[in-house]
């Protein structure tokens, strides 16, 4: 009959679909390590000196006196009236934490803070690599010491870990489980902080996945984990891309998808009714609906910054690495919108409520004094310019054990069943209960327990043999 023929030809097709399916899943690949050179001029013939030297936050009198004399000189835009943060950072405040910066803020005693982790640096690549560099300051009998990589973002620095270090690398000093103790290795991405900026074009997330990579077989660990947020999160994506098999597992606090497919588009126009059908729990519900308002309008409002250092970040750079108000203003306004976005409600932005001025004003002068923040912004063009989904990493999956830590008050929300497409061996996933973009100084305490239960996780079964 009719019919009989007709299924006959829907079961031929299905069939034929599932075998192509079956057959064409094509070995995973990975990404290529990049082999750069980022020095000045031509590459040397002779090998890089791959010495690792010891080194210490120092600033000298002359450029104290200078900050001083630029901050005595600030001039001041009147806010408008009821402004709150919705036009950017709030002038009083800023007036507040400049006069907060000349007469109370004590840099010598924060460069004592800074020091007191061991920091190195070491050619990688042509140019001089920063990190900090912690060893457990006791190992309980027969327990050894597991190498944790942890990369920061824009625009914050290495010191955003030095509340959590201590809590990873000696827990049960700080009422955590000691089952898992760490060596952590932060370190500034290159043209952050107290790395060397690249002198060439084109130092991506994929460089910089490249250099760590190579920093990490230069201190001897041949496995290890990764931990990141921001661009922390895409570096250490990448390195799980390019060497699979040595990390054992790949904890992230952001995890955005650049890939967008079918399924994701009818997601968001239909999850909030039937979220069951795409994977959704009730909290990714929450969180992403009304999608125009919590996604789209959000993403707009934003993501100026980005758009700005994805194209011209030189131009808008020049002032803020001349003045050190504007560049307090522009960091510290991301701190508080990045933090809760319901701070630009609050004529301080809610900064203190969370982080206190010294360690804001660390992070400013960490920027100001290594005079980074131009090549810092030009991470966005080098990683954006091409266009979003176009890259051999965006691509890949992630076959790496992975933890990820949802923290609701980051700006974008990713669920699990959308991460899941790119991470395919997600062992944690969880809706963290409070905290926003800045998570490892904002809330270290709950990031150390979910970092230290997924690495248990992973431990116990050994997870990173099974990829």
């Amino acid at each position: 009959s009719l019919a009989g023929i007709m299924l006959l030809e829907v079961f031929l097709v299905l069939g034929t679909v599932i075998i192509y399916f079956l057959f064409s899943k094509k070995k995973e690949e990975t990404l290529p390590f990049k082999e750069g050179w980022w020095g000045k001029g031509q590459k040397p013939d002779i090998a890089e000196d791959a010495t690792i030297r010891p080194f210490k936050v120092e600033t000298t009198e002359e450029e104290l006196s200078d900050l001083f004399r630029r901050l005595d000189q600030a001039r001041f835009t009147e806010p408008l009236e009821n402004s709150c943060f919705h036009y950017g950072i709030n002038s009083v405040y800023l007036r507040k934490v400049v006069s907060y910066w000349k007469n109370q803020f004590n840099w010598k005693k924060q460069v004592e803070v800074l020091n007191k982790y061991p920091q190195f640096k070491t050619k990688i690549q042509g140019i001089d690599i920063h990190f900090v560099h912690v060893k457990p300051p006791r190992l309980p009998e027969g327990q050894s010491a597991k190498p944790l990589l942890m990369v920061h973002g824009w625009p914050g620095s290495f010191y955003e870990f030095y509340k959590i270090i201590p809590l990873l690398t000696d827990p049960a000093s700080h009422g955590l489980s000691d089952e898992h103790i760490f060596e952590v290795i932060c370190p500034s991405i290159p043209g952050y902080g107290f790395s060397e900026a690249p002198h060439k074009k084109d130092f991506n997330s994929v460089s910089a996945a490249s250099v760590f990579y190579e920093l990490m077989l230069r201190l001897g660990f041949n496995e290890f984990y990764a931990q990141g947020g921001d661009w922390g999160w895409l570096i250490c994506t990448n390195l799980a891309q390019i060497a699979p098999s040595h990390m054992k597992g790949l904890h992230l606090n952001l995890a955005t998808v650049t890939k967008v497919g079918l399924t994701q588009v009818l997601s968001i126009l239909l999850g909030r009714h039937l979220p069951g059908l795409f994977g959704f729990q009730e909290e990714d519900v929450r969180r992403m609906f009304p999608f125009l308002e919590k996604g789209l309008y959000r993403i707009l409002l934003e993501s100026g910054y980005a758009h700005i250092q994805a194209t011209k970040p030189d131009t808008v750079g020049c002032g803020l690495n001349d003045s050190p108000v504007g560049l307090a203003a522009y960091i510290l306004e991301k701190f508080s919108s990045w933090t809760d976005l319901e701070f630009q409600n609050l004529e301080d932005g809610g900064l203190e409520r969370k982080f206190n001025l010294d360690d804001l004003l660390t992070n400013i002068m960490i920027y100001w004094v290594s005079g980074c923040i131009v090549s810092s912004m030009r991470f966005y063009k080098e990683n954006l310019q091409k266009g979003i989904g176009t890259q051999k990493h965006e691509k890949l999956t992630v076959q790496v054990p992975t933890g990820i830590a949802s923290f609701p008050n980051e700006i974008m929300h990713t669920p699990q069943a959308w991460a899941q497409k790119k991470y395919t061996n997600i062992v944690s996933f969880h809706f963290m209960p409070r905290g926003g973009h800045f998570a490892a100084l904002e809330e270290p305490e709950l990031l150390a327990k979910d970092i230290l239960q997924f690495v248990g996780k992973v431990e116990k079964e050994q997870l990173w043999k099974k990829k």
